[in-house]
């Protein structure tokens, strides 16, 4: 198992419920993109 430091991740501001989000694997090509931490934030921009 790889040794991951997650606490040098990018990290963002959701624009809607203005909390902090941590880069995700799934983002990795799209991460200037992400504006919302959740599919629920994004439903209620």
């Amino acid at each position: 198992m790889k040794n991951t430091k997650k606490q040098h991740l990018p990290s963002k501001i959701c624009v809607v419920c203005q909390r902090p989000f941590s880069w995700r694997k799934k983002w990795e090509k799209v991460w200037d993109e992400v504006k919302y931490c959740s599919d629920k934030c994004r439903m209620n921009k």
